[in-house]
C-alpha cells in the first residue's frame, strides 16, 4: 500500500498535498483502537493486533501522557511481581477503560471538526 501510495503521489509541486489528503483518507476509516480489561472479555481473539499479527497485544506511551497509560504501567508491573496488585476489581477497570475510550472518542471528533472547520474557512477565502 506505501509503495502504491508514494507512486501516486507523484513529484510536482502538489505531491506533499495529495500525500496528506490520501493518507488521511485512507487512515481514517481505519478502527481505532479500544481500551479494555482482558478480564472481562472471555473471546481471546479480540486480543489480537492485526497488522502485528500477534495474538496478545497490549500497547501504552509513557505513563506521564493519559490515565489509561498509568494503569496499564501499574498492572504490568504487577503482573511482572515489581509492585503489589491493584486493588481493584475488573469491572471498575473495564469502567474506567470504556471511559478513556468515551473521551478519546470525543476528542477525535472535534479534531474532525476542526479540520472541517478550517478547510471550510480555507476555501471561502480562496478567490
Amino acid at each position: 500500500l506505501q509503495k502504491s501510495l508514494s507512486e501516486t503521489f507523484g513529484a510536482d509541486q502538489y505531491s506533499r498535498a495529495r500525500k496528506e489528503v490520501l493518507t488521511y483518507m485512507f487512515s481514517r476509516p481505519m478502527q481505532m483502537a479500544l481500551y479494555f480489561c482482558t478480564g472481562v472479555l472471555e473471546d481471546e481473539t479480540l486480543f489480537h493486533h492485526y497488522a502485528l499479527n500477534v495474538p496478545f497485544y497490549t500497547h501504552f506511551t509513557s505513563p506521564i501522557r493519559r490515565y489509561a497509560d498509568i494503569v496499564v504501567h501499574r498492572l504490568l508491573s504487577a503482573s511482572l511481581g515489581a509492585r503489589s496488585p491493584i486493588k481493584m476489581e475488573k469491572e471498575a477497570i473495564q469502567k474506567q477503560a470504556d471511559h478513556c475510550n468515551d473521551r478519546k472518542m470525543a476528542s477525535k471528533r472535534v479534531q474532525e471538526l476542526s479540520a472541517d472547520l478550517f478547510f471550510s474557512v480555507f476555501v471561502r477565502v480562496r478567490p
